[in-house]
């Protein structure tokens, strides 16, 4: 392997001091501090290294850049450096690697000189302090530059408190997606599965294997290819879609779903695929059934109610005027015979009566006495049999 091409990389953990020091301020710049004091721009010194084209170079670097000689002190600095450590040129030059790299030991400088020997550059993960003791996360790049024929240490720091936040917050979503308890998963515009978490994969029936997912084809999950078909298509015209669903697991059985699709972007806006999110709605189809059967029920002992109602009226006439016409039909023919009438009439409202609750396919209730307002009470209302 080319000498270019190594890299050595070392991670110091900040000083225990220190970072609880950094702890007590809200971690610095990673809570998003108000911008640092600007130290002015230090021309060079007599002391500066290199001559003027380098020094030109030096201080235009976008990183901080610190030079030291091999046992770590520090005797060159960029306004970008000292932009970092809010420090002045003059303070740092009294100062090591040390006293800047939180957590560096004497032995981190051994390890950069050996290092130095065989690797072409070194890159270190740590904490460096500002001159009011707070920390800020670093990536420093170390290397080897030889300045009129002597050896220094050139540190090129690279303050990544933004990526760490972003790496933060990466790690937050991403805990919370993989903790959710909706099945979520991500596709491409052909309907690959490219991301899914456990729960998706708990409701096809692959939660030991999130991985045997990965690649599979919607079709081959949804058994319906024209809903496929749809959630594609509108999230091609970038627009959101969802729907209700029955899907089959692998073990075969079955599971009612909620499936809402949106489409997916990169940093460019560009359209990259869709974002699934899938809820079991079971239970809540199973109360809502409940819920059904249970009205069902309560709709019959009402009608079964509302039924003897009026059933009991016509009922009562004939059994009354029966009653009559055993007593006077030797003695009062005239009687009998509207008794008689009355029995018929009776029995013909019953039959239509009988009738018309054959014929029921609308449940509808009316008030008990006409002209009343219906209270709402089972107690206050009766089932409507008039013809419609």
């Amino acid at each position: 392997m080319s000498r270019l091409s190594q890299t050595m990389r070392i991670d110091i953990p900040p000083d225990l001091k220190e970072e609880l020091r950094l702890d007590d301020r809200k971690l610095g710049t990673l809570a998003g501090p108000e911008p640092l004091p600007v130290i002015p721009s230090q021309t060079t010194s007599p002391t500066s290294l290199g001559d003027p084209d380098f020094q030109q170079l030096f201080q235009s670097v976008y990183d901080g850049a610190i030079i030291t000689d091999l046992k770590g002190r520090i005797v060159d600095a960029n306004n970008r450096a000292l932009y970092f450590l809010q420090n002045t040129r003059e303070k740092l030059l009294t100062m090591d690697l040390t006293q800047i790299i939180s957590g560096a030991t004497e032995e981190t400088l051994a390890t950069l000189q050996s290092g130095i020997q065989t690797d072409r550059f070194i890159l270190i993960q740590a904490h460096c302090t500002r001159h009011d003791n707070t920390l800020f996360p670093c990536e420093i790049a170390v290397n080897c530059l030889a300045i009129r024929n002597k050896e220094y240490l050139c540190c090129f720091i690279r303050d990544v408190s933004r990526r760490r936040q972003a790496e933060e917050m990466l790690r937050t979503v991403h805990t919370a997606i993989q903790n959710s308890a909706t099945g979520i998963a991500i596709a491409d515009l052909k309907g690959r599965i490219n991301y899914i978490n456990q729960a998706g994969a708990r409701l096809w029936g692959h939660s030991a294997s999130v991985a045997s997912l990965i690649g599979t084809n919607l079709g081959t999950l949804i058994p319906d290819p024209e809903t496929v078909s749809a959630m594609i298509g509108a999230v091609k015209r970038g627009e959101r879609w969802n729907s209700e669903m029955t899907l089959q697991t692998e073990d075969k059985s079955t599971l009612q779903v909620q499936m809402a699709v949106a489409p997916n972007r990169d940093s460019e806006d560009n359209l990259i695929g869709m974002v699934i999110s899938i809820l079991d709605i079971s239970d809540r189809i199973r109360a809502n059934h409940a819920e059904q059967q249970a009205d069902r029920q309560r709709v019959m002992v009402e009608s079964l109610g509302a039924a003897c109602h009026h059933l009991g009226q016509p009922a009562t006439v004939i059994l009354a005027s029966l009653e009559l016409m055993a007593r006077v039909r030797q003695t009062d023919k005239g009687m009998a015979d509207e008794l008689l009438s009355s029995s018929i009439d009776a029995a013909e409202s019953l039959r239509k009566m009988l009738h018309n609750l054959n014929d029921i396919t609308e449940y509808r209730t009316t008030s008990y006495i006409e002209g009343h307002d219906n209270t709402g009470l089972i107690e206050s209302r009766i089932l409507d049999v008039s013809p419609s």
